[in-house]
């Protein structure tokens, strides 16, 4: 059974920094592609980052790109997402997903398969 838990989350004041993980159960880790989504109220799923299994190589939505940072540990089958410069259009539940690889390298959420509960981020000014 594959599952994805979240941690990391919760409150910060505008400027500051949080790092958020996604511990995988139930599958080959490194065969998949991993990525990043949040979801505010009221707005559509945004995607935020995600690491190609393959090479490593990352993507990342316009509005984190700069400030966020992807990565990811095989052995501890965890992705990370380092955030910082926090503002409070980053308020939202952060998601992590599973990405098949024959799907590819994407943003689109509809590529991936398997998400996790998430972890709520507050921004304050």
């Amino acid at each position: 059974q594959v599952q994805l838990v979240e941690s990391g989350g919760g409150s910060v004041q505008a400027g500051g920094s949080l790092r958020l993980s996604c511990e995988a159960s139930g599958l080959t880790f490194n065969n998949y592609h991993m990525g990043w989504f949040r979801q505010a109220p009221g707005k559509e799923r945004e995607f935020v980052a995600a690491i190609n299994w393959h090479d490593g190589s990352t993507m990342y939505g316009d509005s984190v790109k700069g400030r966020f940072t992807i990565s990811r540990d095989n052995a501890k089958n965890t992705v990370f997402l380092q955030m910082n410069s926090l503002n409070r259009e980053d308020t939202a539940i952060y998601l992590c997903a599973r990405g098949p690889l024959w799907r590819g390298f994407t943003s689109a959420a509809s590529a991936y398969d398997y998400w996790g509960q998430g972890t709520q981020v507050t921004v304050s000014s």
